[in-house]
């Protein structure tokens, strides 16, 4: 290539991606190639291309292959290659441990994305859950209740605001089937859980309630002076809340209040009236 624009004849530059005329700004050329960073080997300093990270979000780690579809195909090879899809389908989902594995974390990645948590919690639910599929902790219990029972739990051990009527409100188990698989996962699994921080819970329920910031942060200095232990924290923040609504005259009623916190409103009052 011509090392002088072919417009002005000035001087080329290259920059990154792109050769570029310095007088006129022409861009003569540029290369498409990606020469970013690459995935690093752990145990080596060359670098190394390879496919997507492995995830516990999938039963095999995301290392299976698919045999995809195109339209271009007709006749009798698209019929073979609809018997090799289902063969390799099949192949794929060997025994009846990878099958609840498929339908678990499927139902474990849509409860997290109903939620809007990280994918970290993800592959943490699906982690979690195929330990307690490894202690033949499922037996009698429904896949669905561990699915949604292993999102909670790692809310939990996450200080993630969650609370179980919002898991429940997403997922297709109900609450009794959650709460026997989180306790048998509790129980025999040692998860560290403990109580979650109210303050956790004051800017989504404040948000929910349309609040202003001023009033969350009232909330937040009356949380500050209340003793905590033995109460539900949902239940203490929405109470907060709503103490710092009744001071300022916000219009906020103790059955709204208890609704964003999955609490009943004789709950919320016995909160309330520990701030007095």
């Amino acid at each position: 290539m011509s090392r002088s624009c072919p417009e002005c004849q000035g001087s080329l530059a290259t920059e990154r991606i792109e050769t570029v005329c310095t007088d006129c700004g022409l861009v003569v050329a540029d290369d498409p190639l990606d020469r970013g960073p690459e995935w690093r080997a752990c145990d080596a300093d060359e670098r190394e291309r390879t496919g997507a990270p492995l995830t516990h979000s999938r039963h095999d780690r995301g290392l299976s292959t698919e045999i995809g579809r195109s339209t271009r195909v007709k006749g009798r090879k698209r019929r073979r290659l609809a018997r090799m899809r289902r063969q390799h389908d099949r192949a794929r989902i060997a025994s009846k441990t990878d099958r609840n594995k498929v339908y678990a974390f499927t139902e474990i990645r849509r409860v997290v994305g109903q939620l809007s948590l990280p994918y970290s919690v993800r592959d943490q639910a699906c982690a979690l859950f195929s330990s307690a599929q490894d202690e033949s902790l499922l037996r009698g219990r429904s896949l669905e209740g561990f699915a949604a029972a292993a999102v909670y739990a790692v809310c939990r051990t996450n200080n993630v605001a969650r609370t179980v009527g919002e898991v429940v409100a997403v997922a297709r188990a109900d609450r009794n089937e959650l709460r026997a698989a989180y306790g048998a996962m509790n129980r025999d699994l040692g998860l560290p859980v403990g109580p979650i921080d109210p303050r956790e819970y004051l800017p989504r329920f404040a948000t929910e309630l349309d609040l202003p910031p001023a009033l969350e942060r009232r909330a937040r200095a009356l949380l500050d002076d209340l003793v905590v232990g033995g109460k539900n924290p949902s239940g203490v923040a929405a109470a907060c809340l709503y103490a710092a609504a009744r001071d300022t005259d916000h219009a906020v009623t103790q059955a709204d209040a208890a609704a964003v916190a999955d609490v009943t409103p004789v709950t919320l009052r016995s909160t309330y009236r520990a701030l007095d």
